[in-house]
This record gives structure tokens, C-alpha cells and sequence, in this order.
């Protein structure tokens, strides 16, 4: 062997970051050298493929093993096969066992020659039809921990001195790996990170509004104590309830009570995930795994790691993907997409739905095996109308919340303003509440709500300002009156009512309908409901 090459290799080598671009630089350096047939490279990894590999029975450990990473050598043979392939009986071998496990195991370098018998290969026939002559091992080795092994197969004579020069080629080899490999792993963690930014800033608005459980109804006294029940625990938790009934917020303070409050919690809500796209969000990809895989990505898996991971929506993942997601949480281990190496993971799952999941699984739309492993703990969240007298307590919190947003005073919730919102159904339940409270913050008077509950729905209310009855309310109605002989709004008002408080919202933001500060986001509607109603209505944006 060359030494002015091999060191040649050792540069090129050095500059390499992944440690999939050092592996395969070393290979194909040394099958540039005189006489070389094939190098590959096998490094110590967890036992993967027990089930199904096939020297499983003779592997002593049945934990590690050592996996192909690295293979470049072509055929002598007319065809001019090669053997870059990572695949095949050679993928796995048992440390301890031929040669190259022998090696593994003991960090000791071996060098034969074929007149030593052929009983040291695996394929001597192989052997005899390349030419092979020789065979050097060397240990890579990193502050004296076995990383892996380097093989290489000659057609010539490896004589003393070369392989004392791949003695040293090994060693440099062995750093460069072990470097690469803590470059990935900084950059895992920064992945990693800014990930956990990024779902954290997500969730940000979620826990600032929700920092605690509101309410003492005997309802949440309940939720409360299962919650303190089960948080201790390690055990999944199914958490069900009506849409905008808080399940994050129950999640969140499971998380928060038990042993991985420290760690992440990463939610992920699966019916906003493209099937198509569901293993890469869930279990991450490799670059180029598929169209638009620029870069490696870590998954929510991952990034969940030590902590808790929320399937928020879990009812909504299609039938044909629940098996992928039902083996990774069996098994703490998972592949990403576009890569054999297999990753495993410590994370406490917790899932949400407002869908009735037993009835799932009878009418055949979600699998029995992955809906007894979620519903290890059932949590039931109560409907609003179920628990009326958190709702005075709740819509305190918000006001307060949406006071300290602006530095100024609370509006005051009058007893008029309590009642109407007690004697509301809220089909949207916490969620419904909150962008009631907050829109009739901002469309009232620094100290006064202009409270109005959904047009012509049972309990509406409404005050002087936007939403209120006034002398030139349209069709200039004749009004019932309360207790108190202020007029009670009638359909028509509240309609009118309505028409002001989007043209106000219009003008307030600008004209803007959607995006942040918009006139949908101060009414509390969705951008495309809003659309429709000023097209119902005959309201034009002011110009």
C-alpha cells in the first residue's frame, strides 16, 4: 500500500462532516490503492434485526453486533460487478465471530494470507474466482473503545509495513469517525432545539391563557383528582371531550405533575398531517428521502425524547397508518424515512380527540390493538354546559389575561354580563368563551364589554355601544323589557348589531379581513366565515 496515498486519504477524509461522507471516503480511498478487491467498513451498533437476521443464532449478545456502514470494491469477473451494496448476508455479523467479529471483540488486528488455508473466509470460493491473496482487519479505535472494524481484501500480498501503514490509516480513520459523529450529534441537538423553539412558541398563546385550570365546579374538583391520580405515572393517557373543551390544557398539566415536567412536551396534531407526510412528521427523514427533502429532519418522536408527546386529534389518523404509529410506541423504536438506522426513543404518550374511538374501532375505522394501547387511562373532559358554574371564574381569567395584554384595567363583568353568559349553550365550549370575552373587550369601552353572544341564540346579550339596542336600531322595532326596564334586543337588533360590529372591526383593522390584527381575528371568526357573512350582509371593505 501507498503510504503517500493513504495519507492523501486521511486529508480527504478529515474534511468530511457526516459521518456517512467519512465511511465512504476511507472505503473508496483504499480501494484506490495496488491490489485492493474490497474495503469495508462494519462499526458497533445496537442488536436491530434479531427477529430476522439470519446469524442470529450463532450472535452470543443478541444485543450488539457489528453493521455494515461501508463497502467499495469491484469484481475482476467479466460484468465488472460491484460491491458498494450495504445489503446482503454480511450487513450483520456477531462480535466474537470469524475474523471480523473477532476483531470487534478484542480490538486486535488481524493479517492473512491464503496460504494460511482457506478456512478464514466466509466464501472461498468468492475467493478463489477474484484472486483474493490476502486479508488485513484493523481495529478502529477512539480514547481505547472498539468503534468498529476496517477489512480489507487484496489480490496481492499485504506484506508487514503496509499493514503497519493501515495501522496508523486506522487510527486517524477511527478520530475522523468519532469526530463526524459529534458534529451530527451537535447538530441533532441544534435540530433538536430550535424545534422545541419553534413547537414552544406554537403552544406559547395556549399556555399563557391557560396557565391553570379555572374552576372548582364538582366536575373539574374530579378532573383535577384523576389528573393528580395519573400524572405520577408513566401510563398513556386518552383524554376525550367535545371540541374547545381544554384537552391541551389537561395534557399539559398531566405533563407538568409528573417526573418529565423538566422535558419537552411536543404536540402534534395528526389531522393536519398529510398522510403522505405522516412518517417524516412523526419519525423524521433523511436527505433526499423524497421530493423536498433538502435536509435531514428530526421527528416528533425525537424531539419529544424524555418527555411527553401529545397526539392531539388522534382519531383523525387514517386506518393504514395507525400500524406504523402502534409498533413505535410498542417498541420506543423507530426508523425515519429514508434511513435502515433504527433510533429509539423514551416518551410518555399522551392523546386527545373529541371522536368516540370505542365507536371508531366497531365501525372498523380505527384498530383495536392501538386504541387499547392509548386508552391505558380514559379521561372524560366535560362539556361547558355541563360545568356553568366555572364559567363566571373562567371569564374573570380571560379578562384579566386580555387586560394584561393591553396594560390596562380590566373591564368589569357585570352581573347582567354573567348571567347571559351562564344561560349560553356554548356548542364551542373554553374555546367559544374565551373569543367571546376577548372580542367583547376589544369592541367595548376601556371599563364596559360590548357583549354579544352569537346572533339569535339563547341568551344573547348586548349593552350600550356595539350591540346595543338604541333609538336607531333598524326597522325601529318595538322591544320588551327586562327587570331592570332596559329594552331586550330583538332579532333584528342583534342582526344590526352584528353589521356594526364588522364594520367596525373592518375599519379598526384597516380593511384587513385575515392575518394578525384583522378584522376576523378581533370578532373571534375564522377569515373565510367572515367573508361569507359580509357577503351575506351586502358589507363592502372601506376603502
Amino acid at each position: 500500500m501507498d503510504p503517500t496515498l493513504l495519507q492523501r486519504v486521511s486529508l480527504d477524509v478529515a474534511r468530511a462532516r457526516s459521518s456517512t461522507k467519512v465511511l465512504d471516503r476511507i472505503v473508496a480511498g483504499i480501494e484506490q490503492q495496488d491490489g485492493v478487491a474490497l474495503a469495508r467498513i462494519w462499526l458497533i451498533g445496537p442488536g436491530d434485526q434479531c427477529r430476522t437476521c439470519a446469524v442470529a443464532p450463532t450472535c452470543p449478545e443478541r444485543t450488539r453486533c457489528l453493521h455494515l456502514l461501508a463497502s467499495s470494491g469491484g469484481s475482476q469477473l467479466p460484468g465488472a460487478l460491484r460491491w458498494d451494496t450495504l445489503d446482503g448476508r454480511f450487513r450483520r455479523l456477531p462480535l466474537g465471530k470469524r475474523k471480523v467479529g473477532r476483531i470487534g471483540q478484542t480490538g486486535r488486528p488481524v493479517l492473512l494470507h491464503i496460504d494460511a488455508g482457506d478456512d478464514w473466509l466466509a466464501d472461498p470460493a468468492w475467493a478463489r474466482a477474484e484472486g483474493i491473496r490476502s486479508f488485513a482487519g484493523q481495529p478502529l479505535m477512539f480514547r481505547d473503545e472498539v468503534l468498529g472494524v476496517l477489512a480489507v481484501f487484496s489480490r496481492a500480498d499485504i506484506e508487514q509495513e503496509c499493514f503497519g501503514w493501515l495501522r496508523t490509516f486506522a487510527d486517524q480513520a477511527a478520530v475522523a469517525i468519532a469526530n463526524a459523529r459529534a458534529f451530527e450529534q451537535v447538530e441533532r441537538l441544534r435540530t433538536q432545539l430550535e424545534l422545541e423553539r419553534d413547537y414552544l412558541r406554537e403552544e406559547f398563546d395556549l399556555a399563557r391563557s391557560h396557565r391553570g385550570l379555572v374552576g372548582d365546579s364538582p366536575a373539574m374538583v374530579e378532573i383535577q383528582r384523576q389528573i393528580a391520580m395519573v400524572a405520577p405515572t408513566e401510563a398513556p393517557v386518552l383524554i376525550l371531550g367535545e371540541s374547545g373543551t381544554g384537552k391541551e390544557l389537561i395534557a399539559t398539566a398531566i405533563h407538568e405533575a409528573s417526573a418529565r415536567a423538566s422535558a419537552p412536551m411536543v404536540r402534534v396534531n395528526c389531522a393536519s398531517i398529510p398522510a403522505e407526510l405522516f412518517e417524516s412528521e412523526f419519525f423524521g427523514h433523511k436527505r433526499g428521502a423524497f421530493t423536498g427533502a433538502t435536509g435531514d429532519r428530526a421527528g416528533r418522536f425525537l424531539v419529544a425524547d424524555g418527555g411527553t408527546l401529545l397526539l392531539d386529534e388522534v382519531g383523525e389518523i387514517p386506518l393504514e397508518l395507525q400500524g406504523k404509529l402502534l409498533r413505535a410506541l410498542q417498541e420506543g423504536q423507530f426508523s425515519a424515512v429514508g434511513s435502515d438506522q433504527v433510533q429509539s426513543v423514551d416518551v410518555r404518550v399522551l392523546a386527545s380527540t373529541n371522536r368516540d374511538l370505542r365507536a371508531e374501532v366497531d365501525a372498523g375505522r380505527f384498530r383495536e390493538d392501538l386504541y387499547y394501547r392509548l386508552a391505558v387511562f380514559p379521561l372524560e373532559v366535560p362539556p361547558l354546559r355541563q360545568r356553568r358554574g366555572d364559567i363566571p371564574a373562567l371569564a374573570q381569567h380571560v379578562l384579566k389575561l386580555v387586560a394584561s395584554r393591553r396594560n390596562g384595567p380590566s373591564p368589569v363583568l357585570r352581573k347582567r354580563d354573567v348571567a347571559a353568559l351562564v344561560a349560553y349553550d356554548w356548542p364551542g365550549n373554553v374555546r367559544e368563551l374565551q373569543n367571546v370575552i376577548e372580542r367583547a373587550a376589544i369592541l367595548g369601552s376601556s371599563d364596559r364589554l360590548a357583549l354579544e353572544l352569537l346572533p339569535g341564540s339563547a341568551g344573547s346579550a348586548s349593552d350600550s355601544g356595539l350591540g346595543a339596542a338604541g333609538a336607531g336600531s333598524a326597522g325601529g322595532s318595538d322591544h320588551d323589557t327586562d327587570r331592570d326596564g332596559e329594552p331586550i334586543p330583538t332579532e333584528a337588533d342583534r342582526s344590526a348589531a352584528f353589521v356594526r360590529d364588522i364594520q367596525r372591526a373592518l375599519q379598526r383593522a384597516g380593511g384587513r379581513v385575515s392575518g394578525a390584527g384583522g378584522a376576523a381575528e378581533l370578532l373571534g371568526l375564522r377569515p373565510t366565515t367572515l367573508t361569507s357573512r359580509m357577503k351575506t350582509l351586502g358589507i363592502e371593505r372601506p376603502r
